[in-house]
């Protein structure tokens, strides 16, 4: 019985992704010869190229993107947070001026900061998985793959993307702190790190997040996005160490003939608690999750491609031996506080006691994000195109986000840039975000106490 409800929800997946796409089950492309591919990835350099500085323009109209580190906030390994609100509003309008105009009065006035807006992928037209330059090197240095695509380049920069490598924490072994001893996590380490620390299933679960599989940009096929043949990606390509590297993806948009809409990679720290998977909630476990992924996902949500670029067809057990490691992964150490969830009062100050009662009281965040692990398993809509006219004020056609799935805030300073598809830079930015949206009216001193309480989790 579960083997045939598992084949309903995977063939309903297959059917969405297929509505969504408008994609056929077969291909008439004809292959290429080497000396066309060398043609076409020299023209899709070539392309890159103009794509990059258009959308740079598009980073630079939205945010602040300089370094400026905090002196006393850093994430687990001591990366430095990055402070400040990153995103820009117009020079007619201050941040307390935009919190008093209502929405009809901000997208009258076209006023709604464009860092606020849902943000495109590199290469909207490409799409797909794009890995950070730091980790396309680390993964390059140590395993041999290449990781880098030429024909759309990575946009985040670096001081506002999680450590890395992040550390790896685990609910059976909390006593032994990092199990990755500040290593980038591999198939050349993984029996070093992990034999012995977790039993022989975890570790075949763990092997299998490690093994790189085809994907539709990274594989053998003569349509690649990678200049060499590429074994494909592994799941802990995007989420480094159990965690998140920030990697980016795109998945087709709910409104056919718009474009797809960019996801960043959330932390697999702690879903053994969480009941919905996806940026959008539909799975319901991490094992339907995972094999979706692997079938469809992987090959940007075409069935076809699987087949046609040999994609991974994993069994039921593989799917569960990959779980049963992931469910060992937990969130970071957090010090300050109490064994349900809130704060010691004995061990933090009076600002982040206040940010705490913010959270629970007038800023509203408690509504979806409820202690111990800070999540309500459920999928919100903050109807953010309320502020805005879709499409002319960004340089892409703007969608609606719809529903998106309340992630956990355990460890959220380890995991920038925040919302699903990392529109906001820092928590200052994350905090003005609800501020706006939700019609808080926070003062200054509110927001800077409401931070100090986020860092502590």
């Amino acid at each position: 019985m579960q083997e045939k409800a598992l084949e309903a929800v995977l063939r309903g997946f297959v059917f969405l992704s297929l509505a969504f796409t408008g994609l056929t089950m077969c291909s008439d492309a004809p292959a290429r010869s080497a000396e066309e591919f060398q043609q076409f990835m020299a023209d899709m350099k070539t392309a890159k190229l103009d794509a990059m500085e258009r959308h740079l323009k598009v980073l630079d109209e939205r945010y602040d993107l300089s370094d400026n580190p905090s002196k006393t906030v850093t994430m687990t390994r001591g990366k430095p947070v990055q402070e400040g609100v990153r995103v820009k509003i117009r020079e007619v309008v201050t941040w307390d001026k935009l919190a008093e105009m209502t929405p009809e009065e901000i997208r009258k006035q076209d006023l709604f900061p464009k860092g606020f807006m849902p943000l495109p992928h590199p290469n909207p037209a490409e799409g797909g998985i794009v890995f950070s330059k730091n980790f396309v090197e680390a993964i390059e240095q140590q395993e041999g793959r290449d990781l880098a695509r030429f024909d759309v380049g990575f946009d985040i920069p670096e001081r506002f993307q999680p450590e890395l490598p992040p550390p790896v924490f685990l609910k059976t072994q909390t006593d032994r702190g990092d199990v990755s001893r500040g290593q980038l996590i591999t198939l050349s380490n993984y029996r070093e790190l992990f034999d012995g620390v977790i039993n022989p299933e975890q570790l075949e679960g763990l092997r299998l997040l490690l093994t790189p599989f085809p994907q539709q940009q990274f594989n053998a096929t003569d349509d690649r996005r990678s200049e060499n043949p590429s074994p494909g990606i592994a799941c802990f390509d995007c989420h480094v160490n159990g965690h998140t590297g920030a990697a980016i993806q795109t998945v087709p948009s709910p409104r056919p003939r718009e474009p797809n809409l960019r996801i960043d990679t959330p932390s697999l720290r702690g879903v053994e608690v969480q009941q919905l998977f996806g940026s959008q909630g539909m799975p319901k476990s991490i094992e339907d999750y995972s094999e979706f992924k692997l079938r469809t996902a992987y090959l940007d949500e075409n069935p076809a491609a699987t087949q046609e670029k040999e994609g991974h067809i994993p069994d039921r057990n593989d799917i569960s031996l990959m779980a049963g490691f992931q469910k060992l992964i937990d969130f970071p150490p957090a010090p300050k506080l109490d064994t349900s969830g809130k704060l010691d009062p004995q061990k933090n100050d009076e600002a982040a006691l206040r940010g705490q009662d913010l959270f629970f009281g007038k800023a509203q965040c408690a509504t979806c994000h409820t202690p111990p692990y800070y999540t309500d398993n459920r999928a919100h809509d903050l109807q953010v195109e309320r502020f805005y006219r879709s499409g002319t004020s960004t340089s892409q056609t703007t969608a609606p986000d719809g529903p998106i799935k309340t992630f956990p805030l355990r460890g959220i300073k380890d995991s920038p840039p925040y919302l699903h598809d990392g529109r906001l830079l820092t928590l200052e930015d994350t905090v003005e975000f609800f501020n706006l949206v939700l019609g808080l009216k926070l003062t200054k001193s509110e927001k800077q106490d409401l931070l100090a309480f986020l860092v502590t989790l």
